[in-house]
């Protein structure tokens, strides 16, 4: 098969567009047009991730951290990402990183975190806004099913725990079609009234193009009028950080004892007192010490995450506990839930997970 049947399912449950403006997800090297022998997943691409890539007859590596950050102007190998392009390269390798935009929906990283951390009623944390939109349209009264139904189909009605929401107002349209033209109802040179469904859904903004293309080809008019709108809403579906219950109240210690055990954790640093009870915990996989104020304006009572800082365990102001357990240790699961994604589509594909721990923090 092609990668580019790859990074397109992948990129269907993660937009490229749900990225934070700092990132680089996406294909970094490579042509996605490419048959592809096997995908190697990976947290980080290293060199020795490159050789396993290499021993088991895999052309293509999916990271979740981008090898790329930040501009390279030459590729000489005097450090680390030059030397990883330039073996990649030499060994016709595919990279491919599915970062903070795995990392924004509800059921990329932080979904599968606290799963394994135990929670139940997961939500975003910070939900995103500026994610959505809403197309208008006007259809024949008969044929507004039909258009409805394919608007659907290609994504549009959407809300929550919602689908094929809409909302319908019948009314009359008037046109006149000139001599050019060739009118699905009424005649060249007069004007016709014609009993309409103004049909209004909302959508997830980078499926514009699907949904357009939907509307023109099952909308019986020549001319189809319609009207798309950006939205401001909060977009409960796409966002930092998750939010979530134990089933029952714990005491800090005893949750962050659990977390250690299940995360594999070196060491957990914590801030505020350990002997109470807590139950309602928020976390962010990774670095996640900009989502502390949604924490405490959502009511938690512990933040979970890595790379906190020594003043940033000042923030919790007796409200919260501020608890930093790594950056891998937090992040380790996306190779997983990459894999049972790649191989729940692709039941037949040569997909593994990198068998090497890539975390370059060392514990005594």
């Amino acid at each position: 098969m092609k990668f580019s049947e790859i990074q397109i399912f992948l990129e269907q449950i993660a937009p490229l567009s749900y990225q934070e403006s700092y990132d680089n997800s996406g294909l970094l090297l490579g042509d996605a047009s490419r048959e592809i022998s096997g995908v190697l997943i990976c947290l980080d691409v290293t060199e020795e991730v490159l050789d396993e890539a290499i021993r088991l007859g895999y052309n293509a590596v999916i990271a979740h951290h981008p090898v790329i950050f930040k501009g390279v102007k030459r590729l000489t190998g005097s450090n680390y990402v030059e030397r990883i392009l330039i073996k990649a390269i030499q060994n016709d390798i595919l990279l491919y990183a599915i970062h903070t935009n795995l990392d924004n929906v509800s059921a990329g990283v932080n979904r599968i975190l606290g799963e394994k951390l135990g929670l139940r009623d997961l939500q975003i944390l910070r939900p995103m806004s500026g994610t959505l939109k809403k197309l208008i349209t006007y259809v024949p009264l008969a044929h507004a099913d039909k258009v409805r139904g394919a608007l659907f189909a290609a994504g549009g009605g959407n809300i929550g725990n919602y689908d094929q929401c809409s909302f319908n107002v019948a009314g009359t349209g008037t046109f006149r079609a000139n001599d050019k033209a060739r009118p699905f109802v009424g005649q060249k040179g007069s004007m016709h009234r014609e009993e309409e469904l103004r049909i209004e859904t909302v959508f997830p903004a980078f499926l514009q193009g699907r949904m357009i293309a939907a509307l023109l080809k099952n909308h019986p008019y020549e001319e189809v009028a319609y009207d798309i709108y950006s939205l401001e809403n909060k977009n409960p579906e796409v966002g930092a950080g998750m939010i979530g219950n134990l089933p029952q109240p714990e005491y800090v210690e005893d949750f962050l004892a659990k977390a250690k055990e299940v995360l594999q954790a070196g060491v957990v640093k914590y801030s505020g007192p350990g002997d109470r009870k807590i139950s309602k915990i928020a976390f962010c996989g990774g670095s996640g010490s900009f989502l502390i104020p949604a924490a405490k304006a959502k009511g938690a009572e512990l933040f979970l995450t890595g790379d906190i800082s020594y003043h940033q365990f000042f923030d919790h102001e007796h409200r919260l506990v501020i608890a930093d357990i790594g950056h891998y240790e937090t992040e380790q699961f996306v190779k997983e839930l990459i894999f049972n994604l790649l191989i729940e589509k692709f039941p037949n594909f040569a997909a593994r997970i990198c068998a090497l721990n890539t975390n370059p923090v060392k514990y005594l």
